[in-house]
C-alpha cells in the first residue's frame, strides 16, 4: 500500500469515528475565513461595482460644478467643454436643491435637469419604468429603495406632486445619500437623494420656488486616468468651480462602508482565536488517544514523518475544506455587503488572489496551532509508553490541598480541576474575554447617535452607514457568541471525560451527582470570571482604535450587565454536559479507566 493511500485511509477512518469534532472544525474555519475574506474584499468589490455601473451608464471622468450662475460661469464651463483633453461632454445642466415627500418621509433631494434623450456622457440606466418625460420624475434606485417608492407612485418635490415614471442608476454621483456633490453656493452638503426631470421642468421648479441652483458639466477625457492633471491645468481663480473625478466618486462609495471593514477584519481575528481555542481543547481531549495511535503506528514500523502526516492531515484537510466553503460564502455575499444602498449594479465579483491567499493561510494557521502540541507530544512519546495506558500522576501541591479542604465540595472539586489543567483554564478565560469584547463593541456601537437622512438630520430615514455597521457587528457578535457556547460545552465535556475517574472516586467518598455537576461547572466559571472582567476594558480599548473622536461610551451599567450575563450564560451552558457526565455509573467509570 502506498503512503498516500495509507494516509488517506487512516484519515477517513478517524473522521468517521469523530464526526462531531470534524463538523466543529469545518464550521469554525468556514466562519473565520468567510469573515476575513469579506473584510479584505470590500474595497475591491465596491470599486468593481462602481466600475460596472460606470461602464453601463457612460459615467463621466470629471464632473465640474459651480454654485454661482451668470455669464462668467457659463463661459468657464464652455471653455472646459472645448478643452483639447475633452472628447465628449454633457451639459451644462441645472442641479436644483429641494425637499421631497413620499410615504410620510421627507428627505433632501437634488434634481438634475436632463434632456429627453440622454447624450454620449452620463446616460443613466433605467432599471424600472422609462426615462424622464414632461411632468414626471425619475428617481435614483438607491434613493427609491430607501423611500420604498417604485415606478407608478407619486412623490412631492418642493410642494408639487410628480408621478415617478422610472427608476435609474448612475455613476456620475456617489451612492445614496451622496448625490448632492456640493451644497448650495458651493458650500457644505447635506444627505440627499437624486431625481431627474426634463430641463424645462427643472427650470420651472427652481424659478417657481426660488430654490438654490448649481450648474454642472460632465466631461469625458481622452485619458481617463489623467483626471488630476486635467483638474490642475484648468483651475480658474476668477470663477469658483469644483471638479470631482471618477476616482473620487469611487472612493466616496467606500464612505458608507467606513465601519464595515474593521468590524469584519477584527471580527475574523476574534473568530479565528475562538476557533483555535475550541479545536485545541478537542485536540487536548484526544491527546491520549492520539498518543496511543502514534504508538501503534510506530510498532508496525511507521516513521515519525508518516505519523506526523497522518495526525496533521486530518485537521489540514478539514481546514482547507472550510476555507473553500468560506471563500464561496464570501464571494456570494460580498456584493450585498459592499453595496447596501442598491445604487450600483453588477453581479458577484471574484475574490482577488491576495484575499484567497490570506484566508487560506488563516485556515492553515488555525489547524496547525490547534493540533501542533498534541502531535509533537505523540511523536516524542516512546512506543512502549504510548501503548501502556497509564494514568497521569498529578503534581502534589500541599498548599492547594490545605486550602481546598476548607471549601464546599463543589468549589473544592472545581478548584482542583482548574489547578490541574492551567492551560485549559487559560483557554477558557481567553474565550470568555473574546466574547465579552464582542458584546462590549456591539453595545458601544448601539450607544452612538447617528444623524439621519431626513430633513435637518431627522431619523425618519435612518443613517445607512450606521445601520449597516450595526447589522454587521450584530452578525459578528452572534457568530462569536455561538462559537463561545460551543467552546464552553467542549471544555466542560472534555474536562469531565478526563476527570471521570477522579469524579467517580469523589462519589465513592460521598459526593452527590449534584455536587459533581456543580464542581464541573465551577471549573469553567473560575477562569471565566477574570476573563469577563478583563474583557470589558479590552473591548473598550479595541473599539477606541476605530471610533470617531466624538464617539459616546456605552453606559457602565450596560457593560457590567454584559459581563454578568456572560457568566450566567457560561453557568447555564456548562450545566447540561456536566450533568450528563455526573450521571455516569461509578463502577463503569472506574473499570473503564483501569
Amino acid at each position: 500500500m502506498g503512503s498516500i493511500v495509507l494516509v488517506a485511509r487512516l484519515v477517513l477512518a478517524d473522521l468517521r469515528r469523530h464526526q462531531a469534532q470534524a463538523a466543529m472544525l469545518l464550521l469554525t474555519v468556514t466562519v473565520a475565513t468567510a469573515t476575513m475574506a469579506l473584510g479584505l474584499s470590500l474595497r475591491d468589490v465596491s470599486e468593481a461595482l462602481y466600475e460596472r455601473t460606470r461602464t453601463a451608464t457612460a459615467g463621466p471622468d470629471v464632473v465640474a460644478l459651480s454654485g454661482d450662475t451668470g455669464p462668467a460661469v457659463a463661459s468657464a464651463l464652455a471653455s472646459l467643454a472645448e478643452a483639447p483633453d475633452v472628447v465628449a461632454h454633457h451639459g451644462p445642466y441645472r442641479i436644483v436643491y429641494a425637499d421631497l415627500t413620499a410615504r410620510g418621509l421627507s428627505p433632501n433631494v437634488v434634481v438634475h435637469g436632463f434632456a429627453d434623450k440622454p447624450g454620449a456622457v452620463n446616460r443613466p440606466l433605467v432599471t424600472s419604468g422609462h426615462w424622464v418625460r414632461s411632468g414626471g420624475t425619475v428617481l435614483e434606485r438607491g434613493f427609491a429603495t430607501a423611500l420604498g417608492v417604485g415606478a407608478g407612485d407619486r412623490v412631492t418635490i418642493a410642494g408639487r406632486s410628480y408621478p415617478v415614471v422610472g427608476i435609474a442608476v448612475t455613476a456620475a454621483t456617489s451612492v445614496y445619500p451622496g448625490a448632492a456633490q456640493i451644497g448650495p453656493g458651493g458650500g457644505p452638503t447635506d444627505y440627499s437623494g437624486l431625481a431627474w426631470m426634463t430641463r424645462s421642468d427643472a427650470r420651472k421648479l427652481a424659478s417657481s420656488r426660488d430654490l438654490p441652483v448649481t450648474m454642472a458639466l460632465d466631461l469625458k477625457l481622452r485619458d481617463p486616468a489623467a483626471t488630476e492633471t486635467f483638474r490642475d491645468a484648468h483651475r480658474d481663480s476668477a470663477v469658483r468651480i469644483n471638479s470631482h473625478s471618477w476616482q473620487f466618486t469611487a472612493q466616496q462609495d467606500m464612505g458608507i462602508l467606513k465601519h464595515s471593514q474593521p468590524i469584519l477584519v477584527v471580527g475574523s481575528y476574534l473568530i479565528s482565536f475562538l476557533a483555535v481555542t475550541g479545536v485545541a481543547a478537542l485536540a487536548a481531549g484526544r491527546a491520549a488517544e492520539q498518543t496511543r495511535r502514534a504508538g501503534l503506528l510506530k510498532a508496525v514500523g511507521a516513521a515519525p514523518g508518516l505519523i506526523a502526516t497522518v495526525l496533521l492531515t486530518e485537521y489540514l484537510a478539514l481546514a482547507l475544506a472550510g476555507d473553500a466553503l468560506g471563500l464561496a460564502v464570501a464571494r456570494v455575499t460580498a456584493p450585498v455587503i459592499a453595496s447596501p444602498t442598491a445604487s450600483r449594479i453588477g453581479d458577484a465579483a471574484g475574490l482577488t488572489g491576495a484575499t484567497v491567499a490570506t484566508a487560506t493561510v488563516l485556515a492553515v494557521v488555525v489547524a496547525v496551532l490547534s493540533t501542533l502540541r498534541p502531535t509533537l507530544r505523540a511523536l516524542r512519546t516512546a512506543t512502549v509508553t504510548a501503548l501502556t495506558a497509564t494514568a497521569h500522576q498529578p503534581r502534589h501541591r500541599p498548599w492547594i490541598t490545605a486550602l481546598s479542604a476548607l471549601l464546599p465540595t463543589p468549589l473544592l472539586l472545581g478548584l482542583r480541576l482548574t489547578a490541574r489543567r492551567p492551560g485549559r483554564a487559560v483557554l477558557q478565560a481567553c474565550s470568555t474575554a473574546t466574547t465579552v469584547i464582542a458584546i462590549v463593541a456591539l453595545l458601544t456601537i448601539h450607544a452612538q447617535t447617528e444623524r439621519g437622512y431626513g430633513l435637518d438630520g431627522s431619523a425618519a430615514l435612518p443613517n445607512l452607514r450606521g445601520e449597516h455597521g450595526r447589522h454587521l457587528m450584530l452578525a459578528v457578535a452572534i457568530l462569536l457568541v455561538a462559537l463561545a457556547v460551543v467552546n464552553t460545552i467542549t471544555f466542560t465535556w472534555t474536562t469531565a471525560m478526563e476527570a471521570r475517574a477522579n469524579m467517580a472516586i469523589a462519589r465513592t467518598l460521598g459526593a452527590t451527582p449534584g455536587q459533581i455537576t456543580a464542581g464541573l461547572s465551577t471549573a469553567q466559571l473560575l477562569p471565566s470570571l477574570p476573563g469577563a472582567i478583563v474583557g470589558v476594558p479590552l473591548g473598550v480599548g479595541l473599539l477606541s482604535l476605530f471610533a470617531a473622536r466624538n464617539a459616546v461610551d456605552a453606559p457602565s451599567s450596560w457593560l457590567l450587565g454584559a459581563a454578568l450575563a456572560t457568566l450566567l450564560a457560561t453557568a447555564a451552558f456548562t450545566a447540561l454536559p456536566a450533568r450528563l457526565a455526573a450521571r455516569r455509573p461509578v463502577a463503569q467509570a472506574l473499570s473503564a479507566e483501569s
